[in-house]
């Protein structure tokens, strides 16, 4: 034996033990490389998605403010039987709560909470709040009868039962109202879920609004879409690919311009109307915008890329023989071409058609800028409570119910299409 043939390990025969150790370490070190390359990636999402959106929905179910500054209130409040008014400790036990908070801030956190539960919650709690900052700190302290005496001298509304159902109702660290407003429901004062008043249900009414504009968008981009990228699939490629710059353009344009430029074509002095009443196709301009018309518009305009890409992949892996053959075989080119080609090509619609729905559900510029009061989407009120009203929780849970319509609609698509694979 020499020393190189010495020195030279043998391979491990096929089927013994060492064999396998040594196929298992080489799948270990692809696996462990392939995490490694995709960890940052993992990370990113992480960070900009995932714990973004736990916090979204853990938002959506937080009540902090009352039980934050009034945990002698919430105390004293447990006992009771939420029927008339409440013990004279009760009383006591606000005014040293609101003695104790050091700023204003927390008063107001507190009032807003409140107001949302019981309208001139807010007037109530913060001038209770300046009077016990104020003159009453230089009384000193007084028994339960003389808070309550001092509460109602200040204010007479402290007598009604319906602001301490507010702040009883609200003690707890956790709530389920703001999802349950979102739905137009609500927990009765049994602690029942019940349906608010007809004329207080606006919640159901702007999701079904948001479903019906954004189904209406994507029904016209599949409509504008489908022929377009259709013809775009039977060109040469230089060609196809100049036209597919075209369609591109719309991505390198911002949203804020895209919009502007709709004003100034559907205004009633706009080249639309213009166009229209030139050709005497009209008597007198049209109302294109500020209401329903100039949304969908525009969302359509926008939005018709994310059909036609999907489309145009699809339709390039579709053999043109096929169309051919039918035909050969008698079939006649319009039947051979939804009988053949068509379901061919379900894939990229239902692709295309999620696609487009997801992205208008969330559109908050284009209806604000275009619609009128009665087009504005769940987005705008989204935006409406984070800037205006302040009112995180609330607009938490109507992102979370934004975010249940998406994921049901992504796990009826993929329902939908497993099913139509097994079919196939």
């Amino acid at each position: 034996m020499t020393l190189a043939s010495s020195t030279v390990a043998s391979p491990p025969a096929i089927g013994t033990p060492a064999l396998a150790r040594a196929l298992r370490n080489v799948e270990r070190r692809r696996r462990t490389t392939a995490l490694l390359l995709t960890l940052p990636l993992l990370v990113f999402l992480l960070a900009t998605l995932l714990v973004p959106i736990g916090a979204l929905l853990l938002r959506a179910v937080q009540n902090p403010e009352v039980a934050n500054a009034l945990p002698r209130t919430a105390e004293a409040l447990a006992g009771w039987n939420r029927q008339g008014e409440p013990p004279p400790a009760a009383f006591a036990a606000i005014a040293a709560d609101l003695a104790q908070l050091d700023e204003g801030a927390q008063a107001g956190a507190l009032a807003r909470r409140l107001n949302s539960e019981q309208p001139g919650a807010r007037s109530l709690v913060m001038g209770t709040y300046r009077a016990v900052q104020g003159e009453w700190q230089a009384q000193g302290p007084a028994d339960d009868a003389q808070w309550r005496e001092r509460l109602l001298g200040q204010d007479l509304r402290w007598a009604e039962t319906d602001y301490w159902l507010a702040i009883a109702k609200n003690t707890s660290r956790w709530t389920p109202d703001y999802l349950l407003t979102a739905l137009d429901l609500r927990r009765g004062a049994a602690g029942g879920i019940e349906r608010v008043a007809p004329d207080q249900r606006v919640f159901t009414g702007i999701l079904l609004r948001t479903f019906e504009i954004s189904l209406q968008v994507t029904l016209l981009c599949l409509l504008l879409a489908y022929p377009l990228a259709y013809w775009l699939s039977t060109l040469p490629a230089r060609r196809a690919n100049v036209m597919m710059i075209l369609v591109l353009v719309p991505f390198w344009t911002s949203i804020l311009v895209r919009v502007a430029a709709w004003i100034v074509l559907l205004q009633r002095e706009g080249l639309v109307n213009k166009a229209l009443l030139g050709l005497a196709v009209v008597g007198q301009p049209l109302e294109l915008l500020f209401n329903r018309t100039g949304v969908i518009v525009s969302m359509t305009h926008i939005l018709l890329p994310f059909m036609i890409l999907p489309l145009y992949s699809v339709m390039k892996s579709v053999p043109t023989t096929y169309l051919r053959a039918a035909v050969s075989l008698g079939s006649p080119p319009l039947a051979a071409f939804f009988r053949v080609y068509v379901p061919q090509t379900y894939a990229g619609v239902g692709a295309g058609s999620l696609l487009v729905f997801i992205l208008a559900i969330g559109y908050y510029v284009t209806p604000a800028l275009l619609g009128g009061p009665n087009d504005q989407m769940i987005s705008y009120y989204i935006a409406q409570y984070t800037n205006v009203d302040v009112n995180w929780g609330m607009a938490c849970a109507l992102g979370a119910v934004l975010l249940a319509a998406t994921l049901l609609l992504y796990a009826a698509y993929r329902r939908l299409a497993k099913a139509e694979l097994s079919l196939g």
